[in-house]
């Protein structure tokens, strides 16, 4: 086998290993603390969990002990939501920089948050999409996150 044969093979086997399952992307960028841009008491905290998963905990720091986490293994599997009766979370991964969060409330799909790391990783967009009990989006709403210095 030529050098160049071997290496065009290589560089095919990684980039199939490495979009097979991009949850890896999805820790070391965002973990730290995220601050609402227009809400402090809106805090966002993103910690490792079991290898490649992610712990996210959602805070407000003017009223302690009142957050709500999840953790996400960003394989698209509903797991139960801390905090938040009969909540639970899905994350799936749409690509390096991007997750789609699937929130359903006592079984019912109500929310899908597009959540996007920018090119920097100093700020993260949510778009907030809320459905009604028979799928129809009922409303659209944008937050961005800073990454706490």
């Amino acid at each position: 086998m030529s050098f160049r044969t071997f290496a065009v093979c290589a560089a095919i086997l990684t980039v199939s290993v490495l979009t097979a399952n991009p949850s890896w992307a999805q820790g070391k960028e965002r973990y730290g603390v995220w601050i609402n841009s227009t809400n402090p008491n809106n805090v966002m905290t993103y910690t490792p969990y079991e290898g490649n998963g992610m712990k996210i905990t959602i805070s407000n720091p003017s009223k302690p002990g009142e957050g709500w986490d999840y953790v996400t293994l960003f394989d698209g599997k509903y797991r139960p939501v801390h905090g938040l009766k009969g909540a639970e979370t899905a994350v799936e991964v749409i690509n390096a920089k991007s997750t789609r969060i699937l929130n359903k409330r006592n079984g019912v799909l109500y929310q899908v948050v597009i959540n996007t790391l920018n090119a920097d990783n100093t700020k993260i967009d949510n778009y907030y999409v809320r459905l009604d009990k028979d799928g129809q989006i009922t409303s659209v709403m944008h937050i961005t996150y800073d990454r706490k210095k």
